[in-house]
């Protein structure tokens, strides 16, 4: 299920729909494998409130904020960006970030990535 929300006016694929459930091997690698959008998101798994999906992204995605909700970000392959007000955020594989609610925050990959967000299941991916 495609979001509801007002992603068709971006350039992202984001699907909110939680694709693996409890006791279900999930293949990250396999699923990244066939994604060929420059950006996708789509939700693998929810763990009590939150959920956990996987991003492959290349490019730029758009300055927001969330005013109610924590994000985190792991990267599990490539080079990813987060740029805030005050300063760039530089991952690379195997490492993580938290942005709190309310910071203006902005996501890129110059080439494409593979990472992994955590956020509450209520999330509206493109911001408030």
């Amino acid at each position: 299920m495609e979001s509801k929300t007002p992603v068709q006016d971006f350039p992202y694929k984001t699907y909110l729909n939680i694709l693996h459930g409890p006791l279900e091997v999930i293949d990250l690698q396999k699923l990244a494998d066939a994604w060929t959008d420059k950006w996708y998101n789509q939700t693998l798994c929810q763990v009590n409130d939150a959920v956990v999906r996987v991003g492959v992204v290349e490019g730029e995605y758009h300055w927001h904020s969330h005013k109610d909700l924590d994000e985190f970000f792991y990267v599990i392959d490539g080079h990813f960006f987060i740029d805030l007000e005050d300063r760039i955020v530089d991952l690379g594989p195997k490492q993580g970030f938290v942005v709190p609610r309310g910071v203006k925050h902005r996501t890129r990959a110059p080439k494409r990535a593979v990472i992994l967000m955590v956020e509450r299941a209520d999330i509206i991916p493109t911001g408030d």
